[in-house]
């Protein structure tokens, strides 16, 4: 990313967040690292897995914290503010990985793909809804707030960019086994276009009428909510 206007924008985004622990994932060339480590009001630490880049990142920020470490592979045992401009390739496991240690990120902000932000952030019985939307929402608070366009970036992607921010809204489903959900959001959504009674037989438990006949997409997250209480009450 080489424009500043864009680079400070998210960089404000990023330090906005309450909380003192920051964690950049993939800070690459420091683009935004640089004006993070600026306030000292919080603690900076980046991780990057490109051994080039780590060596770069430490010899032009030789104060700064830098981990070289796949951050998939990496446990999470304080509470964090998450951020960065996400690798596009790896962007569901890390919304995964966020909602998998959400004890212990409160806040995530970071860059996706446009076309992945709007997923997370999707209403039902739209073409966007899915399994993103429903697992974020029942978990956290999503906002996008603005978009990124090639041009800010060298060389220029064939995609627009979004920023996103999730804020954790402190389970207010009580939802309180995440994998449990998480299969039955994934087993509904696996066949989206068949009504909910069909996709979800493979689960081998006895749906209430009322959703029986209606798709995957046309459920809200505290339908979803609903549903899984129903089931695994």
């Amino acid at each position: 990313m080489h424009d500043e206007n864009y680079c400070t924008r998210i960089a404000e985004a990023f330090l906005n967040c309450p909380g003192k622990e920051i964690l950049e994932v993939g800070p690459g060339a420091g683009a935004i690292t640089k004006y993070l480590i600026k306030d000292k009001s919080k603690n900076y630490t980046g991780i990057e897995l490109d051994i080039e880049k780590y060596d770069y990142l430490k010899k032009h920020f030789p104060n700064v914290s830098f981990i070289q470490q796949d951050f998939l592979r990496s446990p999470i045992e304080r509470e964090i503010i998450l951020c960065g401009n996400y690798p596009y390739n790896i962007s569901g496991p890390i919304l995964f990985k966020t909602l998998e240690n959400m004890q212990f990120i409160p806040n995530m902000v970071g860059m996706f793909q446009k076309e992945v932000a709007q997923r997370v952030a999707a209403v039902p019985s739209t073409k966007a809804y899915g399994i993103l939307s429903v697992l974020v929402q029942c978990f956290y608070d999503v906002k996008i707030l603005f978009d990124i366009p090639p041009g800010a970036f060298t060389p220029a992607p064939k995609v627009k960019s979004s920023l996103i921010s999730l804020t954790r809204n402190d389970n207010p489903y009580e939802i309180k086994n995440f994998n449990q959900f998480k299969i039955l959001v994934k087993t509904a959504f696996n066949q989206r276009r068949k009504t909910l009674n069909n996709s979800l037989k493979a689960i081998d438990l006895d749906l209430p009428e009322d959703v029986k006949k209606m798709r995957p997409e046309e459920l809200t997250p505290e339908a979803f909510a609903k549903l899984y209480h129903q089931l695994y009450s």
